[in-house]
């Protein structure tokens, strides 16, 4: 998958350091051969992604694509074999062609697929190819085909097939190990697994109502890569092997369904401009979209405009962008990511107000949108407005009450009140929520220092600390027990 996941792997086969995979999960010990619950799925799965945003150079921290990843994902869940799973999507800024599946449903996506493909439905396909490997349970019943192996050897094993299956480079890394052949049997998922995700997401793809022939398409399209690149296949085709039978079987189930032209959505169109202004300089962003509207080379003129917007923003061109921003509202283009774009450039422009009332109609029309709700606390931090800045951040959360990014806000909200306590502890549960239980503790022992809050706070503190250390204890214990 990527260099972190080489360094878990190599953790875990290696003996030294397993418990920085193991931390916080079950007893892995050598004696234990038994089949992987879904508890214990998700645990991992949480701590590899964890580890992946805390330090992972390619994780797109990005509240617009994380939103659009999201919106698109759970369509797609509601409309597969397991409508009620708990999937959590995210993209990996990386050039190559791949989408990966992970323990306890994380599905991450490349930049380079989003960018690749040349509708919302192949996207989609990918996509639900995903969700259905993840709702059969692939990894976990591919890697537990070893039936001598211990738990913590199928973790290091589904940690080291991951890092494979994202780049050829890392393979070898993480299959030269006492496990290697164990890890290179597992690279790619079987013939009868690939061809149950590509049944279920089919089904799913329609189901969503999406153009079922996204699937043929993008597939079709990976398959006559690998031919022109030979040995240099694109990296999807090396874990998902793509055979004629495969290819036949989706081109067979695309002609057979009734025909359906879907549009594609406008975020789809906008993500994609996003990433390509992100992949260039500001200054040759602007060139590249000035010069696709002067042509009038482009698949949307909104999300190309969008693109030449956010470049001049970035860019510090402010009167620029606002022109383009008046342009979009002048083609009526609706959009949280357009509406997100006009705030911040009012900010940039120094008018708070103007941003702060943006933030409230748009969350009006669109209240499901992670990066509205993120800029409007930041756009009432920035003007001043700390105590509806709090207001607003505490609804959220008894909403979201598992959102990090709302404990962080809310961190940076107490701070400008001169609230320590209070600072320390949001702090802690922006920590705690990434899985970095050490520097949670740590910041409510400061929440203990801080010298103001009331009993009521204080107590809150202390019976919060004393929860986390039992968990730091149990944690140490375990370590032992896994010879960390």
């Amino acid at each position: 998958m990527i260099a972190t996941a080489v360094s878990l792997a190599a953790a875990v086969l290696l003996g030294g350091s397993a418990s920085v995979l193991a931390d916080g999960l079950p007893d892995l010990g050598d004696s234990a051969r038994v089949d992987l619950s879904p508890q214990l799925e998700r645990k991992i799965g949480e701590e590899i992604f964890n580890d992946i945003r805390a330090h992972e150079p390619g994780y797109v921290d990005d509240p617009d694509i994380e939103d659009y990843l999201r919106f698109l994902g759970h369509r797609l869940v509601a409309a597969s074999a397991n409508p009620a799973g708990d999937y959590y999507f995210f993209a990996m800024r990386d050039n190559t062609v791949n989408a990966f599946a992970m323990f306890g449903g994380f599905i991450g996506v490349n930049t380079g697929t989003l960018l690749t493909a040349q509708s919302e439905s192949e996207l989609a396909a990918v996509i639900a190819h995903e969700i259905s490997h993840v709702s059969q349970g692939h990894l976990a019943r591919q890697i537990a085909r070893e039936k001598q192996s211990s738990i913590a050897t199928m973790v290091a094993m589904a940690v080291g097939v991951l890092a494979a299956r994202s780049n050829a480079q890392v393979a070898t890394a993480a299959i030269a190990s006492a496990q290697a052949a164990s890890i290179q049997s597992q690279l790619a998922y079987s013939r009868d697994f690939e061809r149950e995700a590509d049944r279920l997401g089919f089904q799913t793809l329609a189901k969503a109502g999406y153009d079922v022939r996204g699937m043929s398409d993008f597939f079709g399209r990976m398959q006559l890569a690998g031919r022109v690149y030979e040995n240099n296949a694109p990296v999807y085709l090396r874990s998902h092997p793509l055979t004629v039978e495969r290819m036949s079987d989706m081109q067979n189930r695309a002609q057979n369904a009734s025909y359906r032209q879907v549009a594609d959505s406008m975020d789809f169109h906008l993500v994609r401009s996003k990433l390509r202004a992100q992949a260039l300089t500001p200054g040759e962003a602007v060139k590249e979209f000035s010069k696709q509207l002067r042509e009038k080379k482009y698949a949307s003129e909104v999300a190309t405009r969008y693109g030449l917007a956010y470049a001049l923003l970035q860019g510090k061109n402010v009167a620029a962008a606002q022109k383009e921003v008046d342009t979009l509202t002048a083609l009526k283009a609706s959009s949280p990511m357009i509406a997100g774009l006009a705030a911040r450039t009012a900010v940039a422009a120094g008018d708070h107000a103007g941003a702060q009332r943006i933030y409230r109609d748009a969350l009006q029309r669109y209240p499901q949108s992670n990066a509205l709700v993120y800029g409007y606390a930041e756009a009432l931090l920035d003007g001043r407005r700390y105590d509806q800045s709090l207001r607003f951040i505490e609804s959220q959360l008894q909403v979201h009450s598992t959102d990090y990014k709302l404990y962080g806000l809310q961190a940076k909200t107490f701070a400008a009140l001169g609230k320590r306590l209070q600072q320390h502890r949001s702090q802690a549960e922006f920590y705690l929520l990434q899985g970095q239980l050490g520097a949670a503790v740590e910041q409510l022992q400061f929440a203990q220092q801080a010298g103001d809050g009331d009993f009521f706070e204080k107590s809150a503190v202390d019976a919060r600390l004393r929860d986390l250390r039992k968990q730091l204890a149990e944690e140490a214990k375990e370590k032992k027990r896994n010879g960390g």
